[in-house]
């Protein structure tokens, strides 16, 4: 199914969106930092899903709802989903039924790798490809965050919610219809990350099962 938006509308948003929040997109890269750095000193699993869960939040209620729905009225159910996505990760942090830790296996490995592909070969992909800033989606914004998400997901070090891996999951399949219809290839990471991160937190939930 073809999209309601040419790739000249869609680049379009990322600069108008981009434009209009500088120079949020720094903070992000901090607020992502400071998330990896409290993963790699297990400390502060709630706020670190408050991290997460502000980034929801934002991409529901910024960029889809406030931008996006500018060009694809479909933005508005998208944003609502995000919306309860990060109300989802808000009420299972503050139950702290999030905790995160750093191990030197294949999930904390994966997460890292994706987290890397997240903030630095991303954008750089993108330069490549002749849409850089501020035509390029970057944290904050609903591809890229997913990734991180799922790296982030990856990282946990007990029995993880899988209620909250239905959206990303469901966005990681819907966001890669851009990298076929667009030619953004950087989005074919996204479909890569989420089916990874599904098999593998599901697997890990099983083991852990089995362990009790």
């Amino acid at each position: 199914m073809n999209p309601p938006f040419t790739v000249t509308q869609f680049l379009k948003v990322f600069e108008d969106y981009n434009n209009a929040v500088f120079p949020a997109q720094i903070i992000f890269y901090l607020i992502a930092a400071a998330a990896v750095v409290f993963i790699f000193l297990k400390k502060y699993d709630v706020l670190t899903g408050c991290l997460i869960s502000f980034f929801w939040l934002w991409m529901g209620a910024v960029y889809h709802i406030a931008f996006f729905t500018s060009i694809n009225k479909a933005a508005y159910l998208f944003g609502i989903f995000f919306i309860i996505q990060s109300l989802l990760t808000l009420y299972f942090a503050l139950r702290k039924k999030l905790s995160f830790a750093f191990k030197p296996d294949l999930y904390g490995l994966t997460g890292i790798l994706l987290i890397v592909y997240t903030l630095i070969i991303y954008p750089v992909i993108e330069m490549l490809a002749g849409h850089g800033y501020p035509q390029s989606p970057l944290l904050g914004l609903p591809c890229p965050t997913t990734i991180f998400t799922f790296g982030l997901f990856l990282m946990s070090d007990k029995r993880f919610p899988v209620t909250l891996l239905i959206i990303p999951f469901l966005w990681s399949v819907l966001g890669f219809t851009a990298a076929i219809n667009f030619g953004i290839k950087e989005d074919t990471g996204l479909l890569i990350s989420g089916i990874l991160a599904l098999i593998m937190i599901l697997y890990k939930n099983k083991n852990s099962e089995k362990s009790l």
